[in-house]
């Protein structure tokens, strides 16, 4: 059976204590290695942020996790890839420690050079957060809320509900792209995922980053 080591990282210390978010994490990943024949021989994780070139300097257990990794010649699985960063430049230094990475989100066959496409459209997917959230506050400091109170969060929730539109909605035209380019002759889900993510089609949250998974439970309904 192969090996590999599991790592899984929560952005916030209520995250970390609650268990919120890391659980999904390690069962998507023992999911994943269960089904492709790995064995996990270690499992890491931690409270941390991931923004910044120096990221790996504030991770000692994503540090552990490689050098235990390239002892084993085995390669570090992570159900999805912001677990290890947005940066680009973060991404491409981890992959410079010939590690291999395994994204279970994006599925099996995802090489280093797609990794670096999907890092750049995290990247940019995270300074357009950044940007829409600065102008949902403003707007609503503009019309009198006070930021920092309850209401202040709700007029940002609404006001990224208006920005990201329905999540009915948001499936209804998924779907009809994932036909269109399923009619087009791309018919595997990382060949969808792929164009999806070229077109700037919208997920059901809002984002416009596509991995297999998400076309696949989209397609299975």
């Amino acid at each position: 059976m192969l090996t590999a080591i599991a790592y899984t990282r929560v952005s916030t210390a209520k995250q970390g204590s609650t268990g919120l978010g890391m659980a999904a994490q390690e069962a998507a990943i023992s999911a994943f290695c269960a089904q492709h024949g790995y064995q996990i021989a270690a499992q890491y994780g931690e409270v941390e942020m991931g923004k910044g070139h120096d990221a790996l300097d504030r991770r000692p257990q994503l540090a552990a996790a490689l050098a235990h990794a390239r002892k084993l010649k085995a390669p570090v699985v992570v159900a999805k890839l912001d677990r290890l960063g947005r940066d680009v430049h973060f991404i491409s230094g981890l992959m410079a420690n010939r590690v291999p990475f395994i994204v279970t989100e994006l599925g099996i066959d995802t090489d280093p050079f797609m990794l670096h496409i999907y890092a750049a459209l995290a990247q940019k997917e995270r300074a357009l957060i950044s940007a829409r959230t600065k102008a949902a506050l403003k707007a609503a400091k503009a019309r009198g809320v006070k930021l920092g109170n309850p209401d202040a969060r709700k007029a940002l929730v609404s006001a990224r509900a208006n920005r990201w539109g329905d999540t009915t909605a948001n499936r209804a035209a998924a779907l009809t792209a994932i036909r269109e380019v399923q009619a087009s002759g791309i018919a595997s889900a990382n060949g969808i995922a792929r164009e999806l993510t070229a077109r700037k089609v919208p997920t059901t949250t809002g984002s416009t980053i596509w991995a297999a998974a998400q076309v696949q439970r989209l397609i299975k309904g």
